[in-house]
């Protein structure tokens, strides 16, 4: 192993509990969040790559059954959900408007009841859609929190652990009645390297966080903009 590692590794070995204690806590946020990260990564890049399939799908089918039965088999894609819920709701749509027109048979009643029913289902549908798209972002979101929190905090656990050590450091000096640098360096190394263990858990966190949050926005964009082409395509075909 390398002499410096064993430094490293003696030095965090003979440094002081409190110290100790620190650097397990930084190792699990570091742990954690780069679990977290790699989790995440596949997530976004599966999003990403099965919407894109599903978009082209979608666009070039003439028939929104036959993209239903595409978009069950992409269950990574964000955009094939939020359009398998939107179907639905359109399914029970159709079911409904067909019931009232056999009950109530061709007059002009049945039409302008038909017609509110269209009006109303069409509205249930922008509900679902917009349920949809927010469930889709809280899933996307879900512990990516943790990253900001990571980002925040360890440079302050670090530098916690840094304080302390520099404290016992100085009472090392004040009961030996020596301030020479034998009797310094070892505190001061075990103070630092909190410091350097807080940055390096902080560091990759912060850069993850702000990647994924724009990855997101840009996913939560397509959802908006495939939810409003959703409706006016549904719009066109109910109304007309």
């Amino acid at each position: 192993m390398d002499p410096i590692q064993m430094d490293i590794i003696h030095i965090i070995m003979s440094a002081g509990l409190m110290v100790q204690f620190v650097l397990v806590l930084l190792l699990f946020f570091s742990i954690t969040s780069w679990a977290i990260m790699i989790m995440k990564y596949r997530y976004i890049k599966k999003a990403f790559e099965e919407s894109a399939v599903f978009t082209d799908i979608f666009w070039k089918s003439k028939d929104l059954s036959n993209a239903f039965a595409k978009a069950k088999q992409l269950q990574g894609s964000p955009i094939a959900r939020i359009f398998r819920v939107g179907y639905l709701e359109l399914r029970k749509l159709s079911h409904y408007g067909s019931q009232m027109k056999s009950d109530s048979g061709h007059s002009s009643d049945a039409e302008t009841a038909s017609l509110s029913a269209r009006f109303v289902g069409i509205d249930n549908i922008k509900r679902a859609l917009r349920r949809a798209i927010n469930t889709e972002i809280t899933r996307m979101t879900r512990m990516v929190p943790f990253l900001a929190t990571t980002g925040n905090t360890t440079p302050f656990i670090g530098l916690f652990g840094t304080v302390w050590g520099i404290m016992n450091s100085f009472h090392g000096i004040g009961l030996k009645g020596s301030a020479s640098l034998a009797v310094v360096a070892p505190g001061i190394s075990e103070a630092l390297i909190a410091t350097a263990a807080g940055l390096v858990a902080a560091i990759p966190a912060v850069i993850a966080f702000n990647h994924f949050m724009h990855k997101i926005r840009i996913i939560e964009s397509e959802l908006q903009n495939f939810a409003a082409d959703f409706l006016n395509i549904i719009e066109r075909s109910i109304l007309k």
